[in-house]
């Protein structure tokens, strides 16, 4: 056995990314590949011009083709990319994810310059998905104040590149 298949450390890894725009063909292509390479995670960008031209039916199958493709023994977080979303965009792309397929519903890549995960997003998409589905924080978390005010809010996951920091203001003591 190899040090891979013996580590607890699931794996992930992200499609479509950075603005979901590539062909859903691709989209299985790279879902297909992401799975056999071991993969228990796929954080799938939903296509935000399909949403942004109120495309829901073609943004809903993709969803349920790459469900179909990794399997339900995979999680599959959607991500909507809420800073380029109107209100009313954010609620019918949560609504989709959920009613598609998707575990969970993603804030953000954390690549857009003008916002990531937000506690008002949060807590609209909670609002929206109520307990048929789960949401992850994602992009600009930065402090533990703000991913207490996420969780708060509803995020049943954070996603940090801070979180050494984080857990550091958490456990250790200042001098």
């Amino acid at each position: 056995m190899s040090a891979v298949t013996q580590s607890k450390v699931k794996i992930g890894s992200v499609l479509g990314f950075p603005l979901g725009a590539t062909s859903t063909r691709s989209k299985i292509a790279e879902a297909q590949a992401i799975v056999v390479d071991g993969a228990t995670e796929v954080d799938m960008v939903i296509n935000i011009g399909w949403v942004k031209e109120g495309n829901h039916k073609r943004v809903a199958e993709e969803i349920q083709e790459i469900r179909a493709v990794v399997g339900e023994e995979v999680v599959l977080k959607v991500i909507l990319e809420t800073a380029l979303l109107s209100q009313v965009e954010k609620r019918l792309a949560a609504t989709l994810v959920v009613d598609s397929g998707g575990d969970f519903v993603k804030t953000s890549t954390g690549l857009v310059e003008r916002g990531g995960a937000t506690v008002e997003d949060v807590r609209l998409i909670k609002e929206v998905v109520g307990e048929s589905g789960r949401i992850k924080a994602a992009g600009g978390i930065r402090n533990t104040q703000t991913v207490i005010g996420m969780i708060e809010a509803g995020a049943d996951r954070i996603g940090t590149s801070s979180g050494v920091g984080i857990l550091d203001s958490l456990f250790c003591e200042t001098e």
